[in-house]
């Protein structure tokens, strides 16, 4: 199967180059699932409904959320009519809607997607992560009821997001990192075939400070005050994210590719730069 997963998407930046680019990639690159972390996409707080309906339109299969997910209110009932969004399996526990699910994909195949949050330097204690993702892989076990398993751990550490990736390694054919808006080098397939990415980056206008415009960022870096709201950047967005390709007996691993695509990042994808 050929997966495409993208990262936080951020403000209206980041929802232009969503729907500006999503469906040209769908049909160059033959993807057979998308999967977009929307959890930045409204202001940079939440997911209202209409942006969620908008990522979907334009090619996403699958929205996952966040440590953001409900700052947006209507997303708490929107989110229980529409399966296609996922909030963090181990937010709280009368938190509406699901942390994972089975989707349909082209042929008949089945994939799943699941996500967890961090508990490293996050501002909220949340569960454990760890036992939310075993309990949801063994029910959906790869290469049987899963054709294909896709894991968005959103957490600011990067020890844990590594951890996390190898506690998946053979359970799952992507395990990639998404919250911090930075995309990482380190895109690999892990010893058990499971491919690995700790930071997707975000979908935003990386002439910013992690998306946001710069000047109210460095004022509070500088003097400690704060005078304005943050406010998204809305020049030119890079669309980033990683390009998966498995095994269609094993749900495993063949190849893992990082994407940049437009704005001020260096472009690549799965076919190569440029």
């Amino acid at each position: 199967m050929r997966l495409l997963f993208l990262g936080d998407v951020m403000g209206r930046a980041g929802r232009t180059a969503v729907c500006e680019t999503l469906p040209k990639l769908r049909k160059d690159w033959r993807l057979d699932f998308v999967v977009v972390n929307g959890e930045n996409a409204s202001s940079g707080h939440g997911l209202t409904t209409a942006h969620a309906e908008l990522l979907l339109k334009a090619g996403a299969d699958c929205l996952t959320l966040g440590d953001h997910a409900f700052d947006q209110r209507d997303m708490l009932q929107y989110i229980e009519k529409e399966p296609r969004i996922l909030r963090p399996l181990n937010y709280a526990k009368t938190a509406p809607g699901s942390g994972a699910r089975l989707f349909e994909a082209p042929g008949g195949r089945k994939v799943l997607v699941a996500q967890a949050l961090g508990q490293v330097f996050m501002k909220r204690p949340f569960s454990d992560p760890f036992s939310a993702l075993e309990t949801v892989l063994r029910t959906h076990p790869l290469g049987a009821s899963a054709a294909a398993s896709i894991v968005d751990i959103h957490c600011e550490a990067t020890s844990e997001k590594m951890a996390v990736g190898h506690f998946c390694d053979g359970r799952a054919s992507l395990v990639v990192g998404t919250h911090t808006h930075v995309p990482t080098a380190d895109a690999m397939i892990l010893s058990g075939g499971t491919a690995y990415l700790s930071d997707a980056g975000m979908c935003g206008d990386y002439d910013s400070v992690i998306g946001m415009e710069k000047e109210e960022p460095l004022r509070r870096f500088i003097t400690g005050m704060q005078k304005n709201r943050f406010t998204p950047a809305r020049g030119p967005a890079t669309l980033s994210g990683v390009y998966v390709e498995t095994d269609d007996r094993t749900g495993k691993a063949l190849r893992i590719d990082p994407v940049r695509v437009g704005g001020r990042l260096q472009q690549s994808g799965p076919g190569g730069a440029g």
